[in-house]
């Protein structure tokens, strides 16, 4: 089993389109360049934000070589496992470790809210068909299926089941887990806007969104927190909020591509069946980013703490 430790920033990373809806490998390659300047700690490909239920498995595979190429194993590259059926899931995590993958991230079964026992058995199987480590996606707000405690205790027997991104908005959460795992599984915040009290509750890092945006600000509000720099933690932290905020709207997406178009980070394109925000809605995002970029904290000192 590959070993690498779930802690640190890790970018649920976007997928960046040309106009014509192709992929735009420059404009991701000019992103991933800069979270890796910023520090951040693993990347994450597939995920909600990088649109993966608009690509083609071989443009997953693309991505992944690409990440992989850029990274040189600086950091571990995670893949993201969504699927409907549990042999697809199995197949695609298979396929992953095969293309070179460092760990992966599992969702629930999609489009079906299974019962407790059916989740198990899911998460249980794709564990068994692969070395890579595991970070179970715990969502019940988007996903509808809550992974409890319970659920965590049965899965204990996977050894590669080692993290999970905590996404219940229950802060509390964490001590729970805490509590009745100890260092068992290591908890990534899922977040955004709940990601330094997360963080300052014991949680090992922070899966992010804004960060696609603001890298560096990101980095620095984990290192300021696991540096116990609170004041400068709390400053970055209020100043980020609202567009953090950003991150949890069903249009997450169009809203962390535009901060990206701000901060010349990405091309501003969705694929569809998104479409770019209009009206007082693009309207309303702009102004947030508008002040949000007049009042961005300068000279951060994090990197002194690293």
């Amino acid at each position: 089993m590959k070993q690498f430790n779930w802690e640190g920033v890790m970018p649920a990373i976007t997928t960046q389109f040309d106009a014509q809806g192709n992929l735009d490998l420059n404009a991701f390659k000019n992103n991933l360049a800069h979270q890796l300047k910023a520090g951040v700690h693993g990347i994450i490909l597939g995920g909600t934000l990088g649109e993966a239920s608009t690509l083609t498995i071989e443009e997953k595979q693309q991505l992944l070589a690409v990440t992989l190429d850029e990274v040189q194993e600086k950091i571990p590259v995670i893949m993201n496992i969504a699927e409907q059926a549990t042999s697809e899931a199995v197949r695609l995590a298979q396929q992953a470790e095969a293309d070179g993958a460092d760990g992966l991230m599992l969702l629930p079964p999609m489009r079906y809210k299974a019962t407790d026992e059916e989740t198990i058995a899911y998460f249980s199987e794709v564990a068994q068909a692969t070395q890579l480590p595991i970070m179970i996606y715990n969502n019940p707000v988007d996903y509808k299926i809550e992974v409890t405690l319970d659920m965590f205790a049965s899965l204990e027997k996977h050894k590669n089941i080692t993290a999970v991104k905590e996404s219940t908005r229950d802060v509390t959460n964490v001590t729970r887990m805490i509590n009745r795992f100890g260092d068992r599984f290591k908890i990534l915040c899922g977040v955004d806007t709940l990601a330094m009290e997360t963080l300052l509750m014991g949680a090992h890092g922070w899966v992010a969104g804004l960060v696609d945006a603001f890298p560096e600000e990101t980095v620095a509000i984990y290192t300021y927190c696991k540096a116990n720099e609170i004041e400068k933690a709390r400053a970055v932290f209020r100043w980020f909020l609202p567009l953090l905020e950003l991150d949890i709207s069903p249009q997450l997406v169009q809203n962390i591509k535009l901060c990206e178009l701000a901060t010349a980070l990405g091309t501003g394109h969705v694929r569809p069946p998104r479409l770019p925000l209009k009206g007082a809605e693009l309207e309303r995002v702009q102004q947030i980013i508008k002040k949000g970029l007049e009042q961005r904290p300068k000279n951060l000192d994090y990197r002194k703490y690293a």
